[in-house]
């Protein structure tokens, strides 16, 4: 057998004004995606490989059409150098937007399967924080996405879309698929899996997984910060059984729509003034507030200082803000240097929202790097220690902070441009505070301007009645 391998993953922003470029992905060409630490399955395998392209990136604004494009082509002529082909396998997230293409994963199959043919089997694992299409579902053969957010199953998902692959080639099968659109949008700060009611909305799906007729039952719900006509939860079901699947996949629609009003966040959570508060009446250190709507991971800026100004405005003392997003402000550490006093203006330049903020700072750590655009600065302003980098990164595990001599037990308070927190940081947190900060990632959505989105879909619409029906 002769199976391809390739992808591209990122998950695009559409409220952001960034736009993604070719310098923000991490790019494996032939042999370099051949990496058998993302993919050990692949040692092993009976079939003969074929590496082709992947791209991947942190989460941000949308693509731009020229870096998409240019990548599309490299993939494709690398697809169509390695063929004949029986199978395909794509690693890939699931919520990309790129200038000009809003279903940008419906479109990279599309392509594909016009290279590889229709007898190719092509299979997709995804984030279940990924929005389908009719495109999308038209052009896989299989899909399966994580089932854990924070995701800890990101290898038992990938090796599951691969050996499905598989044992399709193996046994000769063309695996039909079921899928329903669920009209949920939610951010996955309220659906995290390790509470409920997603924790027993995910743990039903082992027992799918087993039936006659089934090979992968798989929920996606959705990104949220995308203005797509795509964007809501998913059912998908891959398998052999029509019937079966669409029963399955009926019970598990109709039993996501039935505790939409039951997703929540799993801490406190408030405005900043709020998240403060409580921080401040804790007796203990190591308390950890998520700033939420500026948090990288899921696409934003992270360079808004509107909670730095209230820190400030309420004189704290031992907090850490981590981070900061700024070149310039971060350049102009580098050249005063450790012990330097300076006035930094800090922030605001990404997000274009809020004016940047005016601080006198004492430069305090310098991280010894060789490549200018991944410096990172940390500076003392008055009671608030803050991380700056030169480029837009998140800080959110133990492990980012001691680098930078920053012990976080240490401290009152740590404020990361997260949302739920990794277990890592969970770990030694002796509280934990999400504040509804504002950002593009805002996790208030109703906040947010919608016009694209399918209508009505909860929570931006409250009263209306729904029932699941397979999509065609």
């Amino acid at each position: 057998m002769r199976i391809a391998i390739g992808g591209i993953a990122t998950e695009c922003c559409t409220f952001s004004p960034i736009l993604s470029t070719e310098n923000d992905f991490v790019v494996q060409e032939g042999e370099e995606v051949l990496d058998y630490e993302r993919y050990p399955f692949l040692q092993d395998t009976p079939a003969t490989i074929l590496p082709t392209f992947r791209a991947r990136a942190l989460p941000g604004g949308r693509v731009s059409h020229i870096t998409y494009e240019a990548f599309k082509s490299n993939f494709l002529k690398r697809l169509e150098a390695a063929l004949p082909l029986d199978g395909l396998y794509l690693d890939m997230h699931g919520a990309m937007n790129v200038e000009g293409i809003d279903d940008a994963e419906g479109d990279w199959y599309e392509a594909a399967r016009k290279v590889v043919g229709d007898n190719c089997l092509i299979s997709a694992s995804y984030d279940l924080h990924g929005n389908l299409s009719e495109r999308i579902m038209a052009n896989l053969d299989m899909l399966t996405a994580y089932r854990t957010a924070p995701h800890v199953d990101t290898l038992e998902t990938r090796t599951k879309a691969f050996t499905m692959l598989l044992k399709c080639l193996n046994e000769g099968i063309r695996p039909e698929k079921v899928w329903i659109p669920v009209p949920v949008l939610l951010p996955g700060e309220r659906t995290s899996t390790e509470y409920e009611p997603t924790a027993s909305i995910y743990a039903a799906l082992k027992d799918i997984d087993p039936l006659p007729g089934i090979m992968d039952a798989s929920i996606l719900v959705g990104y949220v910060w995308a203005d797509e006509a795509r964007s809501t939860a998913s059912i998908v079901l891959t398998g052999t059984d029509k019937a079966v699947m669409e029963r399955e996949a009926k019970k598990l629609a109709l039993n996501y729509w039935k505790t939409r009003d039951d997703f929540g966040f799993s801490v406190p959570h408030g405005s900043i003034d709020e998240a403060l508060d409580w921080a401040e009446a804790q007796p203990d250190d190591g308390l950890f507030i998520s700033d939420s709507g500026d948090n990288p991971t899921a696409g934003g800026v992270g360079d808004r200082v509107d909670f730095l100004k209230t820190l400030l405005e309420r004189k704290v003392e031992r907090a850490v803000l981590g981070g900061i997003a700024d070149a310039p402000a971060t350049q102009a550490c580098y050249e005063a240097g450790i012990g330097s006093s300076l006035r930094l203006s800090l922030g605001g330049t990404l997000d274009g929202s809020t004016l940047p903020l005016q601080v006198p700072a004492k430069v305090v750590f310098l991280a010894d790097v060789a490549n200018e655009t991944e410096r990172i600065a940390v500076v003392q302003v008055e009671g608030v220690t803050i991380v700056m980098s030169h480029k837009r990164r998140p800080f959110h595990e133990e492990a980012d902070f001691l680098a930078l001599g920053i012990k976080p037990q240490d401290y009152k308070m740590i404020i990361v441009k997260v949302g739920y927190l990794v277990p890592d940081l969970k770990r030694i947190a002796k509280g934990i505070y999400l504040a509804l900060s504002p950002g593009v990632v805002d996790q208030a959505i109703e906040r947010l301007l919608y016009k694209r989105v399918v209508r009505p879909v909860y929570p931006l619409d409250k009263n209306f009645f729904w029932y699941p029906e397979v999509k065609a």
